[in-house]
């Protein structure tokens, strides 16, 4: 190719040989930068292994929560349709004349509505009225109820000719199937539409039989807000709901977390900060999970040992084939230092010199580690059934509160422990023997040899306190009335109560119950200390345990505010300009307008008065101003000024730094605090 001039061009020549693209294997890029261990790949499969189980899991639960509330819709949607039938004679027992049999689904996911109507209308109608139904979805507007009504006396009276009239009898029900309509988002819908619609189709009920199917995602209370008595009173509501976000929330967590099924735990600070995501931003259970997902890549990707975090047979048999290096991580693992300090001094040089004493003391150690939570998530069950009916509830009304409390520290040192046990030891005794039958299913089904027979330490105490109903009804048919009541005199009867009330203050003797309701208490409170102990003091708990917060709060919680008051505090650093270098606390004074403005703005407190800052604003920019006398008189400067400061102050309340207050006209309130 001829070049003779370069001046005059750019040449580019194209290679011949098509360019391979350059696949990098998954393992090397799971253990990209962490050079300290050789086992990325085997990692990576661990963790896509644990993730499918939870992932498989987790759609098992949606689909049985689903299958709930679709069996009752249906079950809903048989008995209107019943009713509707020509030939059914108790019509009048089971829907009003002009009432339209409406459901109200109470839901937090939204496409889930989407798929609720596809299955309804493929398996509880034909294609003639599904057809029909689409129709009335669509031309609702354009087209009037006689001719709704004409339609669907056409369809319903359509026959297949070669279906034997045995078979039509059998399936009398769906003979003439009512016309379902589903409004997936009410809330959205115009009021006066949704109303007219309502008293039209009520009026043609007989002759256009119309079931409606409302999606609410907020509340009940919606469907009165939006409709006025004269209409909702031509509706009769029946409420589907599923569970709410936070048992959604509780339930997940039940099956992923509290439970030995999958080796992989949360620490204290990432439940709370995947919790606190949940609870005050989205409610989103898809994006916990997500967040979930995250926190196991991330353990897998940074913890070199994290190739133990399995089930405990194939942790053993990866143990044996550990390297020299993966040893020298177990060594350097904080738990595992704190525990070869507890040991005798020949145990210490064995375990930091010889690699087969090393490995045969992890597998023990982590046997006991999968022992702990064994037992730790049955005591923790337990409590649980004691404190999550007390009042105020001091521990917590969710298991998942009561958890992240257990995973922070020793519980019993919190004052809401204490609190709560001072309840426990007030309980009556039928609330006591109904929370002791709890627990005593829930040790029943342990394997574990220790807490096994706890559940017959349990079983015990109900017949104790079963054996208490039978020895006072022995004690009330012996001696009815005591002794010192002897007299019907009004006087010494009144004189003899209060003797007795006062001996009894004063000798403080517990009855029978009250003693074994003590030894109850006491039982469950050896229970805590002994298995609720804190993740962080068992060895090896490094392994399980995701604990990097900061990493999971860096890639969830978005931080373009961050960045933005970098920009704003300290415009050198993105601009790179050398005018714009200060020391910390000072404003320049050749920064940008909405620079100087933003600084000025994080010295004032909740409410701003705009002529204080305006006044030092002016002071800040005329010191940079060089302005000729001459050619610029000084109320032209100061409404330059003013105007640049009028600009700065909408830019601030369009990012979101101030808005405008009722309380004061001259003063607009501030909504960010701290560093940002």
């Amino acid at each position: 190719m001829a070049t003779s001039s370069v001046s005059k061009g750019c040449f580019v020549f194209k290679p011949n040989f098509k360019k391979r693209k350059i696949s990098v294997p998954v393992g090397d890029y799971f253990n990209k930068g962490k050079n300290e261990s050789e086992d990325g790949k085997l990692r990576f499969e661990t963790y896509q292994l644990i993730w499918q189980q939870m992932k498989s899991e987790t759609e098992q639960l949606q689909e049985e929560l689903n299958k709930n509330l679709f069996n009752s819709l249906i079950e809903f949607l048989q008995k209107s349709c019943s009713g509707f039938q020509k030939n059914s004679r108790d019509w009048g027992c089971q829907i009003k004349l002009r009432e339209i049999p409406t459901a109200a689904l109470i839901l937090d996911i939204k496409h889930f509505l989407q798929k609720l109507a596809s299955q309804l209308m493929g398996c509880c109608v034909d294609e003639d009225s599904k057809e029909g139904s689409i129709q009335v979805a669509q031309k609702r507007t354009h087209c009037s109820m006689d001719s709704l009504s004409s339609w669907y006396m056409n369809v319903t009276q359509k026959t297949d000719p070669k279906m034997p009239r045995k078979k039509r009898t059998s399936s009398s029900q769906w003979q003439s199937p009512p016309v379902v309509l589903i409004l997936k988002d009410m809330e959205s819908f115009t009021t006066k539409v949704l109303q007219d619609f309502i008293i039209i189709s009520s009026q043609h009920l007989h002759e256009f039989p119309l079931i409606l199917i409302f999606g609410i995602a907020t509340s009940p209370i919606i469907i009165h807000r939006l409709l006025p008595h004269a209409v909702s009173s031509l509706l009769c509501i029946e409420l589907f709901q599923s569970l709410s976000c936070k048992e959604h929330l509780t339930t997940v967590l039940d099956k992923l977390l509290l439970t030995t099924q999958f080796p992989f735990k949360l620490s204290e600070k990432v439940l709370q900060i995947l919790t606190n995501i949940f609870l005050y931003h989205d409610f989103s259970i898809q994006n916990f999970i997500k967040g979930l997902q995250l926190s196991l890549l991330e353990h897998f990707y940074s913890q070199p040992l994290s190739v133990l975090c399995c089930n405990l047979p194939e942790a053993k048999r990866r143990i044996n084939f550990l390297s020299d290096n993966q040893c020298e991580n177990i060594r350097r693992l904080p738990s595992f230092r704190r525990y070869v300090e507890k040991q005798s001094s020949e145990k210490q040089i064995a375990l930091l010199t010889d690699e087969r004493s090393l490995k045969a003391e992890t597998q023990s150690l982590l046997e006991n580690l999968h022992v702990y939570h064994s037992n730790y998530f049955l005591v923790l069950r337990c409590l649980h059934q004691f404190t999550s009916s007390l009042p105020k509830y001091p521990l917590g009304r969710q298991i998942r509160e009561l958890y992240c409390t257990c995973l922070e520290k020793n519980i019993w040192d919190s004052e809401e422990y204490v609190s709560a046990f001072q309840l426990l030891r007030m309980l009556a005794k039928d609330e006591l023997m109904a929370i002791l039958q709890k627990c005593f299913q829930v040790f029943k089904s342990s394997s574990e040899k220790q807490l096994g027979s706890t559940a017959k330490r349990i079983e015990e105490f109900l017949a104790q306190f079963q054996s208490l109903d039978e020895a006072k009804e022995e004690e009330d048919i012996s001696g009815s009335q005591p002794k010192g009541l002897q007299k019907t005199d009004l006087y010494h009867l009144q004189k003899s109560l209060l003797e007795m009330k006062e001996l009894r203050r004063t000798s403080k003797k517990q009855t029978r119950f009250e003693v074994l309701r003590e030894k109850v208490v006491n039982f469950i409170e050896s229970l805590v200390r002994e298995y609720l102990l804190p993740p962080d003091t068992q060895p090896l708990h490094e392994v399980v345990y995701f604990s990097a917060a900061h990493t999971l709060r860096e890639h969830l919680n978005a931080a373009p505010r961050i960045a933005l008051h970098t920009a704003l505090n300290n415009p050198y650093y993105y601009l790179k300009n050398e005018a714009l270098k200060s020391e910390e606390g000072c404003i320049p004074n050749v920064a940008p307008d909405i620079c100087i403005a933003y600084k000025l703005h994080l010295e004032c407190s909740r409410l701003i008065n705009l002529v204080d800052w305006s006044e030092a604003f002016a002071t800040v920019v005329t010191a940079a101003e060089k302005m000729d006398a001459s050619s610029v008189t000084s109320e032209e400067r100061n409404e330059i000024i003013h105007a640049r400061f009028i600009r700065a102050v909408s830019e601030l309340e369009l990012l979101g730094f101030i808005k405008p207050t009722k309380q004061k006209t001259d003063h607009v309130a501030r909504l960010t605090w701290g560093g940002c």
